[in-house]
């Protein structure tokens, strides 16, 4: 009896369940996407189907299959399946876990797979609590986390797994995953037909998030029936009304804020004035502080700029007391200013690549007299130490330049400034000696 109550407990629970936790694959059969990681004859799929598994962590955005891999790992494996949820269990569940896994292999010689959902969650103690079952293969870990394992996970955790990245979805696999949400058992059963329009509207909206693209579609399904239509078509309609926000994933402090952050500096300092603003409206869409971002601008400004163009400070500049003053969300176009100027303007890193060389040379070379000619002379008493003698003053001089000794003994005749013959820099500076061939 139990084994039916049991079994009528699960189709009540599969019956209220959300579409998208119906639809879970239960089998590689049934896995659209991450082809590169489990895909025929990859590494990770031969261990799931010889039920061979070491220990794993799946590290990805949301929505691209990491809990899934797991529920097939689940139903693959000979091994007895348990799950802990890093945002609910402490140190005494992920213990008890342990212990049980512990006398399951001494009694009947069963292994076990523990499924952490996301493990970053996890504080370094309760990570501890994992090592030693894992490095005994006491369990079988299959970490789940959105957020980059080699800044969230312990690092000896890390070297007893391997960590398989899965990336976002194409919209060719979301499109498979609502295709067949609509004619499967589990979801639709064939109900249910949308046209093309509204199919395309939940794929370009679903930003690569399978979870996503079956809630619209869910959604859009009840709202077509709240209508009492008789016609069961999913229409745009019903589909707009259910994606209200785009929902364009963003962090503040992880791994998506430093990624789109990168991306929008390599576009400035790569040209691409389009891109730049695209990257600067994901920021701003995502919430991101202005004066943030008014700050990696000005950063730019200096080390992939320049002096190929010294007014590019002075934008970069206006751009951070625009943000201070005027504030979001009016701030936006002076940051757009600002990018785009930065992406169109000519490039030089002379003087960042020289700043950091004269640096390199302070801290790693001996230390360097300041030679006597341009030692301070103006205090009482130089002119009897003899501070400042055969100082040559270059306003005396034709053009207000001198040739005379700068660097310290030792480092004459050493660059550290490599000017390019772009913009400014490249006409106030000398054009670079061309070897005879």
């Amino acid at each position: 009896m139990d084994s039916l109550f049991s079994e009528s407990a699960d189709k009540a629970r599969r019956g209220v369940a959300p579409l998208a936790a119906r639809m879970r694959p239960r089998n590689l059969g049934e896995y659209v996407g991450q082809d590169d990681v489990v895909g025929p004859g990859t590494v990770l799929r031969s261990a799931i189907e010889s039920d061979n598994l070491t220990s794993l962590i799946l590290y990805g955005p949301a929505g691209t299959g990491k809990t899934s891999l797991a529920r097939v790992i689940a139903n693959t494996s000979a091994a007895h399946f348990s799950e802990v949820s890093a945002v609910s269990s402490g140190v005494k569940d992920l213990r008890a876990s342990i212990e049980a896994a512990e006398d399951r292999l001494a009694m009947s010689g069963a292994r076990t797979i523990l499924f952490i959902d996301e493990i970053h969650r996890f504080s370094k103690s309760q990570q501890d609590a994992l090592l030693h079952a894992v490095e005994d293969r006491l369990v079988v870990l299959v970490g789940a986390t959105t957020e980059n394992p080699f800044f969230e996970v312990n690092a000896p955790l890390i070297s007893r797994s391997r960590v398989v990245e899965l990336n976002t979805l194409t919209d060719a696999n979301v499109r498979t995953i609502l295709r067949s949400a609509l004619v499967d058992e589990r979801g639709l059963v064939g109900d249910w037909r949308i046209e093309p329009d509204a199919e395309e509207h939940i794929v370009v909206t679903a930003g690569g998030d399978a979870r996503v693209a079956l809630t619209t579609l869910e959604l859009a399904a009840q709202a077509h029936e709240a209508d009492d239509c008789e016609r069961r078509v999913i229409t745009l309609s019903d589909v707009e009304r259910s994606t209200l926000v785009r929902p364009l994933s963003y962090d503040k402090d992880g791994d998506v804020h430093y990624d789109v952050t990168s991306a929008f500096i390599k576009s400035m300092r790569g040209g691409d004035p389009d891109a730049s603003v695209y990257w600067l409206a994901r920021m701003i869409h995502g919430g991101e502080d202005p004066r943030f971002i008014a700050r990696r601008i000005m950063i730019l400004a200096a080390e992939d700029v320049g002096n190929a163009d010294p007014n590019a400070v002075l934008v970069a500049h206006a751009a951070v007391k625009a943000t201070e003053f005027i504030g979001l969300p009016e701030c936006r176009i002076n940051l757009a200013q600002a990018a785009v100027y930065m992406a169109l303007a000519p490039k030089s890193n002379a003087s960042y690549l020289a700043i950091d060389s004269a640096l390199e040379e302070v801290t790693s070379g001996p230390a360097r007299a300041v030679p006597n000619h341009l030692r301070d002379r103006s205090y009482k008493g130089a002119k009897v130490l003899g501070r400042g003698e055969g100082y040559r003053y270059p306003h005396s001089f034709e053009g207000a330049n001198v040739d005379q000794q700068y660097l310290p003994d030792g480092l004459v005749g050493r660059r550290f400034f490599d000017p390019t013959d772009r913009g400014w820099e490249g006409r106030r500076t000398a054009p670079k000696e061309v070897p005879d061939q």
